[in-house]
């Protein structure tokens, strides 16, 4: 005996190529939100990761910054230090330089003149004193001249003055020091 089929067939066929296509197209959904959420999960980790680089960098660019203030600091004390230093260099050399101008003073002072004072003002020494003659000052103002140590001698006054029932002669003068700083050592050494 034949058989016929009368069940719709084509209405089954397209039912199942429909629910078919329906767990295919959730089946796609599904997949595209978990690749869209694993990317979002990948880059909420990278950008979490990037995040600690930058507070790990913004650290160390702290730190640095503190070292480099401690650095700056060092550097205005050391140029302090060496202010500092300069100074006393400068005194030094000064104290030495009055010690070897009133030996150098003493060394060209004449027997017939005695001072009075000697006061020194930068490069400038103004000399006061007496003399038993007019001629002990010229000596004086020559043997100044002469020295390496001094340049300029320059008579301010020169006046008749009685001591100790003596008749003298009271004189006032300038020298200037010379500019080379060696010069006093030198003729010190001489």
């Amino acid at each position: 005996m034949i058989r016929i089929n009368l069940l719709p067939h084509r209405e089954l066929k397209r039912k199942a190529r429909q629910q078919q296509f329906t767990i295919l197209a959730g089946m796609t959904c599904a997949l595209g939100l978990f690749i869209i959420w694993g990317m979002y999960e990948y880059i909420d980790k990278e950008i979490e990761y990037q995040r600690g680089r930058n507070q790990y960098l913004q650290n160390q660019i702290a730190i640095l910054d503190k070292q480099i203030e401690e650095i700056k600091r060092i550097k205005e004390q050391k140029q302090e230090l060496i202010a500092r230093k300069g100074v006393v260099e400068a005194l030094q050399l000064d104290r030495s330089k009055v010690v070897h101008v009133l030996d150098e003073v003493a060394r060209l002072m004449p027997d017939g003149v005695y001072l009075k004072s000697l006061k020194q003002t930068e490069q400038h020494i103004h000399l006061s004193g007496y003399a038993q003659s007019n001629a002990w000052v010229s000596t004086l103002m020559r043997s100044l001249d002469a020295s390496p140590s001094f340049e300029s001698p320059l008579l301010i006054e020169i006046k008749a003055a009685t001591i100790n029932n003596s008749r003298s002669n009271e004189f006032d003068l300038n020298v200037r020091l010379s500019e080379s700083p060696n010069n006093l050592t030198e003729s010190h050494l001489n």
